[in-house]
């Protein structure tokens, strides 16, 4: 992902789930994925899917059992 699809990616996300604070930041050594902060918490990873002619990003969000507890 390039500066221009990180910024616009981290815009959709900011406006979509009303969040002024998510941070989309490029990975060492890897251009086919990023990674997505809120404020300084690793929340997930967006990769890029070039299949089928198509440019499409998918956001995947691990919760642990832990962060569940109360």
């Amino acid at each position: 992902m390039d500066k221009t699809e990180l910024a616009k990616v981290e815009k959709y996300m900011r406006r979509t789930f009303s969040n002024a604070s998510i941070r989309v930041v490029a990975r060492a050594k890897k251009t086919d994925s990023a990674e997505v902060y809120i404020g300084e918490e690793f929340v997930g990873v967006i990769f890029v899917d070039d299949e089928d002619g198509d440019r499409s990003f998918n956001f995947s969000m691990a919760i642990l059992d832990t962060d569940l507890e109360d």
